[in-house]
């Protein structure tokens, strides 16, 4: 069902209690657990793990959002975005839910290796699709321009 220990520990997250929690938060951040809800403890729990296990933000990304707080309009094009390596993606199509795993080259799709996205969704659906469409990667502003 899981296809790392990792991804078990994370789905485990919920069922833990808030004493559990505050303490993995101490373990992961260093830090006694802010006053969040268990929900929010959980999400930003699972952040971490993740950041911790396949990296965080690119340097492009903290570039991007340091001007955007400062109030900077960005100029340039922001080129498609590509989970880091390890995200898993699901997509939902004719009832089916379709996972696929991003590699640091390509994707893996049912034990198969492809090389880009579309690929896949072409696959699953049977048409021609732009693959970060189909998964949600790309948001509808985005796909119109």
């Amino acid at each position: 069902m899981y296809n790392s220990e990792l991804e078990k520990e994370i789905a485990g997250l919920a069922n833990q209690s808030m004493p559990y929690l505050k303490d993995l938060w101490e373990s992961y951040f260093d830090e006694s657990a802010p006053l969040f809800n268990k929900a929010t403890l959980v999400n930003k729990l699972a952040y971490r793990m993740q950041e911790l296990e396949f990296g965080g933000l690119s340097t492009d990304t903290h570039n991007m959002l340091r001007d955007l707080i400062k109030g900077k309009k960005i100029k340039r094009r922001v080129k498609a975005f590509r989970p880091v390596a390890g995200t898993r993606l699901m997509r939902e199509h004719g009832g089916t839910d379709h996972y696929v795993t991003v590699l640091s080259k390509g994707f893996e799709y049912q034990g198969d290796h492809y090389k880009s996205l579309s690929a896949i969704a072409t696959l699953i659906t049977g048409t021609r699709w732009s693959g970060n469409a189909f998964f949600g990667l790309t948001s509808r502003k985005e796909r119109i321009s």
